[in-house]
């Protein structure tokens, strides 16, 4: 006897024509990666496995609610972890909620964490093809992300100019944020020229990898609350990284997401930046500007996971510092802390500034038709 399926994913889908800037594709299993993996690196991950920057990267560190925080309704009914099934995440998300677009970015088992730098370049080229065509060939609405170990630089730069020649639906690259090095070091830069000069943008997704290093800058946590808002303060070491380290100054086209890492902080960021550039100029001469107009001109900010203060109005003042122009929606599907683009966006604006969040801004930032 067939299951019934939940009224959720029966409800009429609204035509909210919005563009989710977070959807998580994930294997069912490692071996959903092997038709796309030489035979040599077929028998590694057979034999040995991989090499991890951090021993628990591929496990959860910390106890993640229930459903290894995932929705506990989108475990697919053949098997598999949520994420893995199309028809699912179709009938939970794309079509209930007139998702035009939906752009994936891919966890585990990308290469962004291995030690071996080889492997990692081949789980990288592998979870590319996978993603072209598993995920993108099945479902036109969806737009790849080119996964790269930023730890490989000169792979890195090869591999996003072939995949930008192959195919339109990579529209930016995913690198991991909690990289061994903060993310302006000059030995990055390399990935930067070639996001740059294929028109794409960077994306930063703070989970799914590490580098080695803890969560904090005091070290792990004891609980998982502790984990996720160090989502948003260690993208904040990253950004600073970028900034004052010249990259925009040597890449002035570079656009850069901001994913699943707020936005709340933004100004209060850029304020201090501001603050100490004016008085420590003379040691970063490169920077032709206040560090707050880099951040302001380089970077959007994904909605979730969206803060939401007492009051509303705080929004607007946030927003309005970082610009209405420069937020997009996203999902974060198929997380607990998933946002129902019917009821995320619960704060007065204006018509403008609603389709801009739910479309219109990330329709110009990846040049989507």
């Amino acid at each position: 006897m067939n299951k019934p399926v939940p009224e959720s994913e029966t409800k009429s889908a609204q035509r909210l024509g919005l563009i989710d800037c977070d959807i998580h594709p994930v294997q069912r299993t490692p071996k959903d990666l092997f038709p796309y993996l030489p035979a040599r690196w077929r028998e590694h991950a057979e034999t040995f496995g991989g090499h991890l920057c951090q021993g628990v990267s591929g496990q959860l560190p910390f106890p993640r609610m229930m459903a290894a925080g995932m929705r506990a309704d989108s475990y697919p009914d053949g098997g598999g972890p949520p994420g893995s099934d199309l028809a699912l995440m179709q009938r939970q998300h794309l079509d209930l909620n007139g998702c035009d677009i939906g752009m994936l970015v891919v966890l585990g088992r990308a290469g962004m964490d291995e030690r071996n730098l080889e492997y990692g370049a081949a789980l990288a080229h592998a979870a590319n093809d996978w993603q072209l065509h598993d995920w993108v060939a099945k479902d036109k609405r969806l737009q790849a992300g080119i996964v790269v170990p930023q730890e490989h630089p000169a792979f890195a730069a090869r591999e996003i100019d072939a995949r930008a020649a192959e195919h339109e639906a990579f529209r930016q690259v995913i690198i991991s944020p909690r990289s061994s090095e903060p993310l302006g070091r000059r030995k990055y830069w390399p990935i930067y020229e070639a996001i740059a000069r294929n028109n794409l943008i960077l994306g930063l997704h703070p989970a799914g990898s590490s580098g080695g290093h803890a969560t904090s800058g005091t070290g792990w946590g004891t609980y998982y609350m502790q984990e996720h808002y160090a989502f948003g303060t260690g993208m904040v070491g990253n950004v600073v990284s970028l900034i004052i380290e010249g990259v925009f100054e040597e890449f002035p086209g570079l656009k850069v997401a901001m994913i699943e890492s707020g936005f709340s902080w933004a100004p209060s960021l850029g304020w201090r930046m501001d603050k100490q550039w004016q008085r420590s100029r003379k040691e970063t001469p490169h920077l032709k500007r206040p560090p707050s107009e880099y951040l302001r001109q380089h970077f959007w900010f994904c909605t979730q996971p969206m803060e939401e203060p007492e009051d509303p109005a705080h929004l607007h003042d946030i927003i309005g510092w970082i610009g209405w122009d420069r937020m997009m929606f996203s999902s974060d599907y198929p997380h607990w802390d998933y946002d129902d683009p019917r009821v995320a966006l619960n704060f007065k604006m204006t018509p403008a500034q609603r389709a801009g969040i739910l479309r219109d801004n990330a329709q110009a930032l990846y040049r989507l038709p």
